[in-house]
């Protein structure tokens, strides 16, 4: 398996800038990555975390946006197809019930494989009953059910991001996060094309029918998942709900703990704001719909693929702390390319580089965040902590994005841009307070050590 830190030697120390080194040795790791890049699935530990992550994005759109076209479709009133889409918030409220996943388990298969199995079987017969009823006559029942879906796939994300946060060892955690978060992304970007030309083809319930049929095959991804380390679970729910918070903030002390919990509001602040615009700002540049979804859909989709294999790879040489850092900077540094599509205006070409650019750098900052997110992670109290660290990095992108609409309104394209690059400032001035430069990366959580 490549970009394992613990066989590689240390980058030799040179003259010049300690960021231009940097640079230097994440070109050598990207270039050798790509050389070697099937190498990723010869380890089942990975191509588990892949399928499993693939699985675990399966169900989301099936609940949002495939639902909602479904329904459109079928001729159900707008007002009835928004309400629907309240049933997306267990997957915001999913902290609430973590601590059940990390105390209770079922008999076989242990602690997390035992959650991920009953969550994905119970979806595959709620997607096939779901098939069953004809929105007209049913739409109450589809509404009950896609609810349910999203309470199981919220757990299964709990169970997942556990079990993910359990196997891996410190210097697996950029591969491992790299590829979880793509076979995630893979699963969307299925369900938002895919889906809907077999929807053309059979019908929406027979379309469903098929990805309920999909989502009972993850059941063998689950099986041939190696056992995660056997620990002791909390032996209350008083103990999985408090036990958790007191491990976390004695082992880091409050003062750092919250410098570490504001970080975690406003590392991906920036490309969060910016994303959330960029569709409304490409059609008023003048950009027709199918040429926004090609590029944002295909060009977009690889960028993204192509930045979370290659952070993962590139971390293994420069450890988390710095890759936050230079990963970082990036990410913010791309949100420009937006500020000079806003003065070029309707240009295909440039605009395919911008999104190029700018999901390739999220994918590269995303794939040290989600490693960062795991090594702060007890593997005894795993679910219930990244449940909530992860619920918390929604935070800031829920409650400023909300703004995003009134500030470009009030500023125009290139000023809005050129804001949300900024806004990526503060959580990158709180690095060195917990991931200093000299120190390639963090003190992991306790158990994670092999």
């Amino acid at each position: 398996m490549p970009a394992v830190a613990k066989n590689r030697a240390p980058p030799t120390e040179a003259a010049g800038s300690p960021v231009l080194q940097s640079l230097a040795v994440a070109c050598a790791a990207l270039l050798e990555q790509t050389r070697s890049i099937r190498h990723l699935f010869t380890s089942r530990k990975l191509a588990v975390l892949f399928l499993l992550g693939f699985y675990s994005g399966l169900p989301y759109n099936l609940t949002a946006d495939t639902l909602q076209a479904w329904l459109t479709g079928d001729g159900i009133a707008l007002e009835t197809v928004g309400l629907i889409t309240l049933v997306g918030l267990p997957y915001a409220l999913k902290f609430l019930w973590s601590p059940l996943v990390d105390r209770f388990s079922l008999p076989v298969l242990g602690r997390r494989r035992s959650w991920l199995l009953s969550m994905q079987l119970a979806m595959a017969g709620a997607l096939a009953t779901m098939a069953a009823f004809d929105p007209h006559r049913g739409v109450q029942a589809i509404a009950a059910l896609a609810l349910l879906i999203a309470i199981f796939s919220a757990t299964q994300d709990v169970a997942y991001d556990a079990y993910k946060s359990d196997v891996l060892l410190p210097a697996e955690l950029g591969n491992g996060a790299a590829l979880g978060v793509l076979g995630y992304r893979l699963a969307l970007l299925f369900t938002s094309a895919f889906a809907f030309k077999l929807a053309e083809w059979i019908s929406w319930p027979r379309t469903y029918l098929w990805l309920a049929a999909l989502m009972a095959v993850g059941t063998f991804a689950t099986l041939w998942a190696p056992e995660a380390k056997k620990l002791q679970p909390p032996e209350s729910i008083g103990d999985a709900v408090r036990l958790p918070l007191i491990e976390f903030f004695s082992r880091s002390g409050t003062g750092r703990a919250a410098a570490i919990l504001v970080f975690i509001v406003l590392y991906k602040l920036g490309d969060t704001l910016a994303t959330r615009m960029a569709t409304p700002f490409l059609i008023q540049t003048g950009f027709r719909l199918g040429q926004i979804g090609d590029i944002k859909g295909g060009v977009g989709f690889f960028a993204t693929a192509l930045g979370l294999l290659a952070g993962g790879a590139i971390l293994g040489r420069l450890g988390i702390n710095r890759s936050l850092w230079v990963f970082g900077i990036l990410q913010a540094a791309s949100n420009f390319g937006y500020v000079l599509l806003a003065f070029a205006g309707k240009n295909a070409l440039l605009l395919a580089a911008v999104v190029s650019v700018e999901n390739g750098c999220a994918g590269l900052g995303t794939a040290a965040f989600v490693a960062f997110l795991i090594s702060l992670c007890d593997p005894r109290y795993s679910a219930t902590q990244y449940a909530l660290l992860s619920s918390l990095m929604a935070v800031g992108g829920i409650v400023l994005g909300s703004t995003t609409g009134t500030v470009a309104q009030a500023t125009g394209w290139p000023l809005f841009f050129a804001l949300t690059a900024l806004a990526a400032v503060p959580g990158l001035l709180l690095l060195p307070i917990f991931a200093p430069w000299s120190k390639p990366s963090p003190t992991v959580a306790p158990g994670r050590n092999g």
